[in-house]
């Protein structure tokens, strides 16, 4: 919700780069009006101060060069040219200041209003949210000017934070016409021509279990005693949606699916890799209706090894859609309610609860990291208001069919490879040697008796969570060890997953949301027929495929690479999986983003309603300019900036992860608890401000200190709103100790002045 950490981006000034380099690479931009070059070259990003942010705009293409090392010790430059401009439209709230037409952008990484000319404000009004197209771009001394291209509503229209999260980050969001002429011309069952040459299922009780609000079901599961081997055992099926038996190769609703790469998952809100004819209709694995699937049938022994499995298409019938609750309650009281309910059933569950059972066990003896997290579930009313924010608690249900899930994905991968056929993978790394590092330093400083070797496996990582997890600050110890792991990504270059232990993974289980599954399944079905699957020629990766590749070129390697090989070019059909899987892995965080954006909204909307409040709560990062802290009830997030910690100078530890103060050597800490006021909520830049209480603070003293906080949203002039917005996240030591008299008066006196500036100018910049 908030921007975690001002420099978290900025890497060590790299030796090959030099003063008066001209280098290429991409603006970021940042909300307090600063930016960065982020270098093709993966060198140090270079700073850019407001002043060389005017003349370009967040997601540019340009030249720049290297021209000193600020105070900080970064590489500040100048933009020397701009290379490319991205057609992007901005999102934000038209305005009428001065008889001037504005747009404030709502991405604060834009840095500056767009100017709107008297007759292109189109049908919006004053306040609405608009998307503005530019017609002139910004230059040294003007202001960009753009005309009104959408008018998407008041900024209180229920679902607007959606709208405007699916434009910002170029979330597809409407299927092209070809895409549904496609869909409305499938048929509405599974048809006799359809079951030809695939195995008939729908005898065997499969069943699927998911949340209470799931509407597309991809899975389904059922599990008998068998014998394997010599011992006992049991026969565990996973039926998956066969998705690659409807969307063809190349078709439209493939393109629009691959542009999507997955659904996006909003509070109320579902965008769908499929049209819902597809994806709730005839792909989803609904209750008591033949659905066509792919079925991935496992032997698993007694001690949770997979013995043997093998893969064939089929037809299925669901004989029960279950919900982890219920199923839950079952397996908790085989006597009770819930299972007299679904007597006939019971047994194939406790069937499915001993494989789980022994695969957990197997889980545990490869050493597979396992760490329980708090995951947050927004419940909103009809209106779109939160209602509250609750924990997602992961019962044995979960668990059943999250083990069950892993086991067809390794089967999956072991097929493939087996097959050598080029695939998708899904590849998790373990931890950078820069990551290895700080975590060393960071278990050694806490006084952790046990460390990580130089090519650590992830049971060195579950052995520190179990060691440290009965110690007051086994949280934060759990947090660090989290954070010194790598995204995972999609890949055909096959490296393994670190976090579950996993030679060989990817991603068979859910092919109507991943598109990446849609793929693997494709794949199979043409080891099984002997035949080669060829990917498409699908459109052009775009700007979010571009920045993970940059990021990620320099770190997927192929494992035991022989020296000799190290400069051979992959082939052109290498290039193509690659060129899907990073497409596939960038729209996935894509969607993570997009996400997070909603809710940080739907959470600050929330917050304003308790302005002056006071809640309990926990510190969950700290960082050079202040703590982040959880609250218990509510789950929001918030900054207690470093001036609200008291008059004295913090320093930052980073080792240890922690503000200490230099007089009092108070510590601030992942885990440390502290209570805290709301004081003030920024919905534009998605922030929530907290501030210390401490005990004895009288309570009405709290509530007039905090009196002049205006939350974000309510209508006032935008000159005050941008003023109000202008908070430092990095303030000098001097500016943290008290003040004198004299001081607080020359400051005082200072900002009557620039408020008298900011009167005088008609528009900004």
């Amino acid at each position: 919700m908030n921007f975690r950490k001002e420099g978290d981006h900025i890497k060590n000034f790299g030796h090959s780069g030099g003063l008066l380099d001209e280098v290429e690479g991409t603006v970021l931009g940042h909300r307090d009006g600063h930016g960065f070059v982020q270098r093709d070259d993966g060198e140090a990003d270079i700073y850019l101060p407001p002043n060389e942010m005017r003349a370009v705009l967040h997601k540019d293409r340009v030249k720049a060069r290297v021209v000193r090392l600020d105070r900080r010790g970064r590489p500040e430059g100048r933009v020397v040219e701009i290379l490319e401009r991205p057609e992007q439209p901005i999102i934000g709230r038209l305005l009428h200041e001065g008889g001037v037409w504005l747009v404030a952008p709502e991405d604060k990484r834009y840095g500056q209003d767009v100017l709107i000319p008297k007759g292109a404000t189109g049908t919006a009004k004053v306040g609405q949210v608009v998307v503005v197209q530019l017609t002139e771009p910004p230059a040294l001394f003007g202001q960009p000017v753009g005309r009104v291209k959408e008018v998407l509503g008041e900024i209180d229209d229920p679902g607007m934070e959606i709208e405007i999260a699916v434009r910002k980050y170029g979330v597809p969001h409407e299927f092209s016409e070809a895409c549904l002429a496609e869909a409305k011309a499938l048929p509405d069952k599974v048809r006799p021509a359809d079951k030809k040459g695939r195995i008939d299922l729908t005898d065997i009780p499969l069943v699927t279990i998911d949340g209470e609000d799931a509407r597309d079901f991809d899975d389904a599961v059922y599990c008998e005693p068998a014998k394997v081997g010599r011992g006992k055992g049991w026969r565990l099926l996973v039926a998956i949606a066969d998705v690659s038996a409807y969307v063809q190769t190349g078709s439209a609703i493939d393109i629009d699916a691959y542009d999507r790469a997955t659904s996006v998952y909003f509070p109320r809100r579902v965008i769908p890799m499929l049209p819902e004819k597809l994806s709730n209709g005839l792909c989803s694995l609904n209750p008591e209706v033949e659905r066509l699937c792919m079925v991935c049938d496992m032997l698993v022994a007694a001690d949770g090894e997979i013995y043997a499995y093998q893969f064939y298409p089929a037809v299925m019938w669901s004989h029960a859609r279950f919900t982890y609750t219920e199923v839950a309650a079952i397996l908790g009281n085989t006597r009770g309610p819930e299972a007299q309910k679904r007597k006939e059933r019971v047994k194939d569950l406790l069937n499915l609860h001993d494989v789980y059972r022994a695969l957990l066990g197997q889980r545990s003896k490869r050493g597979a990291v396992d760490f329980e997290t708090t995951e947050t579930q927004i419940i909103c009313d009809e209106a779109g208001r939160i209602e509250k924010i609750v924990p997602r608690t992961r019962n044995e249900a979960h668990r059943l069919i999250e083990e069950a899930m892993l086991a067809a994905n390794v089967c999956s991968a072991d097929f493939i490879a087996e097959g050598k056929h080029p695939g998708l993978y899904r590849v998790h790394e373990g931890p950078t040697p820069e990551k290895k590092e700080i975590l060393r330093g960071y278990l050694k400083a806490m006084g952790v008796g046990l460390s990580i070797t130089d090519d650590p496996k992830p049971g060195e990582f579950q052995a520190i969570a179990d060691a440290t997890k009965e110690r007051p600050d086994a949280q934060q110890i759990h947090t660090m060890l989290l954070r010194s792991m790598q995204q995972a990504i999609y890949t055909p270059i096959n490296s393994g997953h670190f976090g579950l232990a996993y030679e060989a993974y990817t991603h068979f289980t859910s092919p109507i949301r991943r598109y990446p599954d849609l793929l693997v399944h494709r794949v199979i079905k043409a080891i099984l027929g002997k035949t080669k699957y060829q990917l498409p020629m699908l459109p052009t990766p775009g700007e979010a495929h571009a920045k993970l590749a940059k990021r990620l070129a320099s770190r997927v390697k192929s494992p035991n690479a022989r020296p000799q090989k190290a400069n051979v070019a992959p082939s052109k059909e290498v290039q193509a999986w690659e060129a899907a899987g990073l497409h596939c892995s960038a729209n996935e965080r894509r969607a993570d983003e997009a996400s997070r954006d909603v809710e940080a909204w739907l959470k600050c909307k929330y917050m304003r309603e308790h302005l002056g409040e006071e809640y309990g709560g926990v510190v969950t990062a700290a960082t050079t300019f202040g703590i982040f802290v959880t609250l218990d009830a509510m789950y929001v997030e918030g900054l207690v900036h470093i001036t609200e910690l008291g008059g004295e100078y913090f320093k930052f530890d980073e080792q240890r992860q922690e503000l200490r103060g230099e007089r009092t050597g108070i510590r601030y800490a992942i885990g440390t608890r502290v209570r805290v006021q709301v004081s003030r909520v920024d919905l534009d830049g998605r922030k929530i401000d907290f501030r210390l209480v401490r005990e004895g603070e009288e309570l009405g003293a709290r509530a007039m200190k905090d009196k002049g906080a205006v939350p974000s949203g309510v209508p006032v002039k935008a000159s005050a709103k941008r003023s109000a917005r202008k908070k430092p996240e990095a303030v000098e030591q001097s500016e943290r100790a008290p003040k004198s008299a004299m001081q607080a008066f020359k400051t005082a006196v200072k900002k009557a002045a620039n408020k008298m500036k900011v009167k005088g100018r008609k528009t900004r910049r």
